[in-house]
């Protein structure tokens, strides 16, 4: 993707305060990054810190503060104008410097013994950030260095939001349904033949209402199954080719009495924002396997050279509250009549955008079974393409 066109898509969102502001009052990333830094400030004291994608610098700030000697601050977009105003403004000029350009083209004058950044995207993976992470990584950080946050895991579960997934699958249907009386009236009142442009219009829709995964913020009451981990990464050790997909078979058993959500087991038979933004309702009665839901958790424990002294961990799960990353719902249709012990089946294929590789394509197959039989009810056997916009 062309520099020009990355900037205008993606980085160019983040030089505006009220995106900024956004994520600083996201209060579960917050406490969780100054949690990282000032709990952990024996491993910050004296070190150099590169903070790559700094935004508004308070990220840099609070590494000078915890007693880091210098604190390298990247930013590619002109927030970083603000960033040294912030900077200034806290009594840490001495120790910021604030770099304005994106981290691959930009020079830090020294290797950095503390790399930290707040990359992750919805569902993680979404908008790869990690890239540039990862070329920091392994450009500048000294041997024996660390990254914080330094492992996370990405999270998936069946979900039952009907109201949710009807009100989608409806919308479609109803503009499916202006668009046949459109075309028999443009034809009557002036002569031209639309019906040809039906499948056009149908595909349209259906990607944009059926196959978009939805920004929601699920509660514990929305989920069907615990989670299991479909992807972990260690970012002081992991290589590009390894961030770019996610494949992983998965296997599911429905409760609907599920309690936490804090502990996700291993998948595979043991275990900034985008869509539209919803807030569904758990329905009271006639529950429906509606579709799957994904997030993530992360981990700042260092690096096995410079442990952390205090694990500190960020997640976006349901049951931990509101956080500006929400979950990603991927809903199908139909939906599924759920058994209390059936078990769910499946496979999720993430792969990043031919034409933005910030974006992703998602695919999620699925198997609903009842006593190891493939389970007799309409919706049971799926496979579903979606996109991440």
């Amino acid at each position: 993707m062309e520099q020009t066109v990355d900037f205008a898509n993606y980085f160019c969102t983040y030089g505006y305060l009220y995106e900024q502001k956004q994520m600083l009052c996201d209060e579960i990333r917050m406490q969780a990054y100054y949690d990282a830094i000032f709990r952990n400030a024996p491993q910050f004291k004296d070190k150099v810190v590169l903070d790559v994608g700094t935004g508004t610098g308070i990220l840099a700030i609070w590494a000078a503060q915890a007693g880091a000697i210098r604190v390298y601050a990247v930013e590619a977009t002109d927030m970083a104008q603000k960033a040294q105003k912030l900077v200034n403004g806290n009594n840490v000029a001495d120790k910021v410097i604030v770099m304005q350009g994106k981290i691959e083209d930009v020079d830090i004058p020294e290797k950095v013994d503390i790399i930290i950044s707040e990359w992750m995207g919805l569902f993680l993976l979404r908008e790869s950030m990690l890239d540039s992470v990862l070329f920091a990584r392994d450009k500048w950080l000294a041997p024996g260095g660390s990254l914080y946050p330094s492992h996370a895991r990405m999270c998936i579960a069946a979900i039952s939001t009907e109201t949710e997934e009807r009100n989608k699958y409806h919308a479609y249907v109803n503009s499916m349904e202006d668009w046949n009386k459109f075309v028999p009236r443009t034809l009557a009142n002036y002569g031209v033949d639309m019906a040809c442009l039906t499948p056009d219009f149908d595909k349209e829709h259906a990607d944009y209402y059926l196959a978009t995964s939805v920004w929601c913020e699920l509660k514990q009451a929305d989920l069907l199954t615990d989670a299991v981990i479909i992807k972990t990464i260690d970012c002081n050790t992991c290589t590009l080719e390894e961030i770019k997909s996610v494949q992983h078979e998965f296997s599911l058993k429905i409760n609907r009495q599920t309690k936490s959500m804090t502990s996700p087991k291993k998948g595979g038979g043991g275990g900034r924002g985008g869509g539209q933004q919803r807030n569904p309702q758990h329905a009271s009665s006639d529950v429906k396997f509606t579709g799957f839901a994904g997030w993530f958790e992360v981990d700042f424990k260092g690096s096995t050279s410079q442990p952390a002294t205090t694990n500190i961990t960020l997640s976006t799960a349901p049951h931990i509250g509101y956080t500006h990353w929400g979950q990603q719902c991927f809903f199908f249709h139909p939906p599924v009549d759920p058994i209390d012990s059936d078990i769910i089946e499946g496979r999720i294929n993430i792969v990043r955008r031919k034409d933005n590789q910030r974006l992703m394509n998602v695919e999620i197959s699925h198997k609903v079974k009842k006593n190891n039989q493939i389970a007799k009810t309409v919706g049971a056997v799926q496979n579903n393409q979606f996109h991440m916009d």
